[in-house]
């Protein structure tokens, strides 16, 4: 029984364990995305007040705006690329490293032009104008440097994925299309020249077949064949005494017969 309540006991700890641990993780995560929305919305007041002084109001103050909008919207931009392409390439944490470096000397720069917009003195004012512009074209060239080298290196990466891929696909599409080939293979036979020798595994299909040598050749080559069956003297003499002569078979009719052999039965016709 007292085994029973222990458990019970670490079972409830556990579960008051966990439920606390859930609600600080969301109400962290619930004040992050508050502190965002309210740093998103700080922001766009800001930057639509600096836009309305631009174009509202002249002189110093219309110029002070420009420059304090100018930095932001590089700044920003630069962040974003930064911190997006960091995700993914993680070459890039020492760029980031050095943007946080140029950050602070942005955010200098802007508390500065801040300062220096409520100040009465505009005289004073009009004459620190051209290094503020200068400085801040500084801040902002080195923004841009690294964003648009982070940017020329995720389109390398692009284009050098889509290359291979290219290659890939090239070859997987000649080898869906295998057949192509082999109809090109099979259609690509060499002509026999005129006079070539008849080919001897042909000549034996033939002779297995049973075609004759008339109905291969037509009657004029078999007349010939005739002719120089019935002169076979004519054709011995023109070779010369010393060619071989070609063995004929014997006639059957000529054979002598024998008492002891059997006479031959005509073959019936049923």
């Amino acid at each position: 029984m007292a085994e029973a309540i222990a458990i019970l006991a670490l079972l409830f700890v556990a579960f008051v364990a966990l439920g606390v641990f859930v609600t600080v993780k969301a109400v962290k995560a619930a004040k992050r995305g508050v502190d965002r929305t309210i740093t998103q919305a700080r922001r766009t007041v800001e930057d639509t007040t600096l836009r309305a002084k631009t174009y509202g109001t002249g002189g110093v103050t219309a110029e002070l705006a420009q420059l304090r909008l100018s930095l932001r919207t590089s700044m920003r931009a630069t962040q974003d690329a930064l911190e997006a392409g960091a995700a993914e390439d993680a070459s890039l944490q020492e760029s980031l490293q050095l943007f946080h470096r140029l950050s602070a000397h942005g955010h200098e720069l802007d508390a500065d032009l801040k300062r220096l917009e409520r100040d009465p003195d505009r005289a004073g004012v009009a004459a620190q104008l051209e290094e503020l512009r200068e400085r801040t074209q500084r801040i902002i060239h080195s923004a841009e440097s690294l964003r648009w080298a982070a940017r020329d290196r995720a389109r390398k990466f692009a284009d050098d994925d889509l290359a291979s891929l290219n290659a890939q696909i090239d070859v997987e599409a000649g080898a869906l299309r295998h057949w192509t080939v082999s109809e090109q293979e099979g259609l690509s036979w060499p002509a026999e020249p005129a006079g070539t020798a008849p080919d001897p595994a042909v000549s034996a299909t033939s002779a297995a077949s049973g075609t004759s040598a008339e109905e291969r050749t037509g009657p004029a080559a078999a007349g010939a064949r005739a002719r120089s069956a019935q002169e076979p003297d004519a054709g011995r003499g023109a070779s010369g005494p010393d060619e071989p002569r070609a063995i004929t078979a014997k006639d059957p009719r000529q054979q002598p017969f024998y008492s002891w052999q059997k006479s031959t039965r005509p073959e019936t016709t049923n």
